[in-house]
């Protein structure tokens, strides 16, 4: 009995073995340019986050002195928080090392005080050891300098890729609407305005949530700020960048920050300080969760809870915090992609309900009628009625 499995053609399998070894090359030519492509994707959320501001200023001068006012505020807002932060953090490191004898011999003396604490102190040496250990550290102050040499190399090559970025995202806000109308331009006209609602809705999020975020990073270190100086507290500016920088990062960033600088009041005046900060983080978590970020955030495009979530749990995994802070502006954009395809979905299936007009085009140029029973897969059946799906 002979076989009745057709035999594949030569051709077709050639042609897989091409796709397969096409697609191999591919990925292998984006895992050496993982860098640069990177640079590019960081390059684009920068311009679309800045693009507002840009926009705005635009009505009121020209694009490229536009531009410049607001790529120089982004470039002097991070020199003034470090001007703000690592002189004191410099001073009083210096100063610790400098003030480890005398705590050493502070907790000597208590020691010798109880006795308790004397009898353990003659059977293992510990403030032996201590004494010992803080009369070598700042000798070793002049050790760190190797160390500071491999940060600094690590912060050169850092500015290197931050300046390729900061340039790249300059030419996109400078072209990217003119690429945008050419690349539309290339597409039907009757798919012109839902591509171009969907890029506009998109930027528009991931804009807005931007602007929104760093507005509540703003808020959460004024107020930080201000609590810790009236408490008294040491290096109340730098605990208030590092409150308004971690309210960044989504869900937990706030909560983290609040945890630490309440270690940091132990130290001050415990445990006063410490009882009123956690009464007032707390206070202000609610304010912000149930006040300040929904008035914010208002423009912005509103996702889920649990999107929320698995969003930033996806992000942080990939990408860590990066990723956890650009997690949601791209669930926001996939949520708009997935309405306009609904919407072009509803209305493919109204005009096939209205008389068999051909649908309008989808949102990624994808074009045809809805699934309809009595359809021809080789376009023969044209005499089918065309039934609507529940």
């Amino acid at each position: 009995m002979r076989s009745t499995v057709p035999e594949i053609p030569a051709r077709t399998v050639l042609r897989v073995v091409w796709i397969v070894v096409l697609s191999v090359l591919a990925l292998y030519l984006v895992y050496l340019l993982r860098k640069p492509i990177g640079w590019l994707l960081t390059a684009t959320f920068i311009a679309i986050a800045l693009s507002g501001p840009v926009n705005r200023l635009n009505r009121r001068m020209r694009r490229g002195f536009a531009i410049t006012l607001v790529y120089l505020g982004l470039i002097l807002v991070p020199i003034g928080l470090a001007a703000l932060v690592v002189p004191p953090l410099v001073t009083q490191g210096t100063n610790l090392a400098g003030d480890l004898p005398r705590y050493s011999n502070d907790v000597q003396d208590f020691v010798n005080k109880n006795e308790r604490l004397r009898q353990l102190d003659q059977k293992y040496d510990i403030t032996g050891e201590l004494n010992k250990q803080a009369a070598t550290l700042p000798g070793r102050v002049g050790d760190a300098a190797k160390v500071l040499g491999d940060i600094g190399l690590g912060l050169v090559n850092s500015i290197f890729a931050l300046v390729n970025i900061l340039i790249l995202s300059i030419f996109i806000v400078a072209g990217g609407r003119g690429w945008v109308d050419a690349a539309l331009r290339l597409r039907p006209e009757a798919e012109r305005d839902r591509v171009r609602r969907v890029l506009d809705s998109t930027a528009s999020a991931v804009g807005g949530y931007v602007q929104g975020a760093l507005t509540i990073a703003l808020i959460a270190g004024v107020q930080a700020f201000v609590v810790l100086e009236l408490l008294g507290v040491p290096f109340a500016a730098p605990l208030a960048v590092f409150a308004g920088l971690a309210s960044l990062i989504p869900l937990v960033g706030a909560t983290v920050a609040a945890i630490l600088i309440g270690l940091v009041t132990l130290f001050n005046d415990f445990p006063t300080d410490t009882v009123i900060w956690a009464i007032w983080a707390i206070i202000y978590q609610q304010l912000e969760n149930n006040l300040i970020q929904p008035q914010v955030q208002r423009r912005t495009v509103q996702v889920q809870p649990i999107v929320v979530l698995v969003a930033v749990l996806f992000g942080s995994t990939l990408l860590g915090i990066l990723g956890a802070i650009v997690a949601i502006p791209i669930a926001a954009s996939i949520q708009i992609l997935l309405r306009e395809w609904w919407s072009w979905r509803q209305e493919a299936r109204m005009a096939a309900i209205a008389g068999g007009e051909p649908p309008p085009p989808g949102p990624l140029g994808t074009s045809g009628s809805p699934p309809t029973d009595g359809d021809d897969d080789e376009g023969g059946g044209g005499g089918g009625v065309i039934v609507p799906a529940t």
